[in-house]
């Protein structure tokens, strides 16, 4: 079975979330928002670190409700610096509690966080024909247009390389190799 060249078939868990959710879209805002934060907290880490700690990061934000994030005080944010199972960077951590605010926001504005950021692909996956991992961009002009925007409205840690990055997770864009098993599950031409 083929699969993309950053999936490591030796690696449980890398593997699982190649085959099980990269590039599966996502609709539910509460996973956007998991998404949102763990794409920040990989900022200049490997997503092997980051998929390592993602319970831990569900245990310590409260399951990922962005309610519940948004109204963390200071004692908070310093409390979760003192958590090992999860990345200790304080820039990161207040970066999450802002975008949780500014997620509220946007929720306000456009009636959920689903409808704002699907809007920059035109409502339906983006669905690519890269032959080899290469040819996979680190940001899009669309990607660029999404940081642009979210910046503007007061989240943190959304330049446009992790804004690619989100949009590939949670299958705004389908960035599978052609080659790989999942290309034509997710493009629906199986």
């Amino acid at each position: 079975m083929k699969r993309c060249g950053w999936s490591s078939p030796d690696d449980p868990l890398y593997r699982d979330y190649h085959d099980r959710e990269w590039g599966v879209p996502v609709h539910d805002d509460q996973a956007l928002f998991e998404f949102l934060v763990l794409e920040g907290a990989q900022a200049g880490l490997s997503w092997r670190t980051v998929l390592g700690k993602r319970e831990n990061f569900r245990k310590a934000f409260d399951g990922f409700d962005p309610r519940k994030v948004a109204r963390y005080d200071r004692g908070r944010a310093e409390g979760l610096l003192l958590d090992p199972g999860i990345i200790r960077n304080r820039l990161k951590i207040n970066s999450a509690i802002e975008n949780a605010k500014a997620f509220l926001k946007v929720q306000r504005e456009f009636g959920n966080f689903d409808s704002y950021v699907w809007r920059f692909v035109g409502g339906k996956p983006k669905v690519n024909r890269r032959r080899s991992m290469k040819e996979i961009p680190a940001a899009t002009p669309q990607a660029a247009a999404m940081s642009r925007d979210m910046v503007m409205r007061g989240f943190k840690f959304v330049g446009p390389t992790i804004c690619y990055a989100f949009m590939q997770a949670t299958g705004m864009v389908n960035d599978h190799v052609m080659e790989c098993f999942r290309y034509e599950e997710l493009a629906g031409l199986t």
